[in-house]
């Protein structure tokens, strides 16, 4: 199959999205970038890559406790959300691969280098390189954001993970592997899309607000099968995406060009995720305060009244 690329076209396109999306949001990257004060223990964890994905869980372990100690505060950095959550999911995995998968070696193959480019961010951001990717600096950059839910949080690392990261990672994978020739590879990629069917409700109400909650238990079983509806959409974009990519895979420049673009479109869907949950969150308090307080003022009219 011969793949057309207009680069020129795909390079325009690229920095259309980053204006959008400074259009959106011109907050500054923090001075240094890095992982302030623990950027040495941070450098220790991604020093190395992981060979399999007992070392993957290993790292995040390690990870969890820097977020949890990192400012503002014990357990608050924003990005300690995402960790846990993607912590959780690969354990899932990691059980998976013991209970009948097709290609388990696939599977696990494919973890690791998932886990490579969460790791490699982690170490640009700490070396206040510029190369680290625009969708997880959305997310690294407000660390310190108490103003942004962890349930916002951890859904922007989702969207770097899956909308920018996933695709990379099947592309190493198959570098490996060779791509898919047959069905036997995908039903086992699929597979993670009934783990996470499994775990985002729970995790999602673990990081959820009280407004949140309130919304939550509102529309009952909706934002389940609106978010499994998200997870398995993306999922399989992110799937069409590599096999797009792979065809690009022996020109390094038009592969960059096609990622870069990839990035920031992705980026631009963080940033409207974080203006999202400002408005829902700001509506939401406002809703909470003025019906406590009328709640309040009819409850002393009774008592007045009696």
């Amino acid at each position: 199959m011969t793949t057309t690329f207009d680069r020129e076209s795909v390079r325009g396109s690229a920095e259309t999205l980053k204006e959008k999306r400074l259009e959106l949001s011109a907050l500054e990257i923090p001075p240094g970038r890095g992982w302030d004060p623990l950027r040495d223990r941070m450098a220790a964890v991604v020093a190395t890559q992981p060979g399999g994905i007992g070392e993957v869980i290993k790292k995040l372990d390690t990870l969890q406790f820097i977020f949890d100690e990192l400012p503002p505060s014990p357990a608050k950095n924003r990005v300690s959300a995402f960790n846990s959550l993607y912590n959780t999911i690969t354990r899932r995995v990691d059980g998976a691969l013991h209970t009948g998968v097709n290609q388990p070696e696939f599977l696990e193959l494919l973890d690791v280098e998932f886990a490579k480019r969460y790791f490699s961010a982690l170490d640009l951001w700490n070396n206040d390189d510029e190369a680290t990717p625009d969708v997880w600096e959305v997310l690294f950059k407000r660390g310190h954001d108490l103003k942004m839910s962890r349930l916002t949080a951890a859904m922007l690392g989702v969207n770097a993970h899956i909308n920018h990261d996933l695709a990379l990672a099947l592309i190493g994978t198959w570098n490996e592997v060779g791509a898919p020739a047959d069905d036997l590879i995908h039903p086992d990629y699929l597979l993670v899309n009934q783990i996470f069917f499994e775990e985002i409700p729970p995790l999602r109400r673990g990081f959820s607000t009280r407004w949140q909650l309130e919304i939550d238990e509102f529309v009952g079983p909706l934002d389940d099968w609106s978010q499994r509806t998200l997870v398995t959409v993306t999922r399989a974009h992110a799937w069409d995406q590599a096999r797009r990519l792979w065809e690009l895979r022996n020109d390094a420049e038009d592969f960059e060009e096609a990622r870069r673009a990839m990035d920031r479109a992705a980026s631009l869907v963080a940033e409207f995720a974080i203006v999202g949950d400002r408005l829902v969150n700001t509506a939401g308090w406002g809703v909470t305060r003025t019906w406590h307080a009328l709640r309040g003022m009819f409850r002393h009219r009774e008592r007045v009244g009696s």
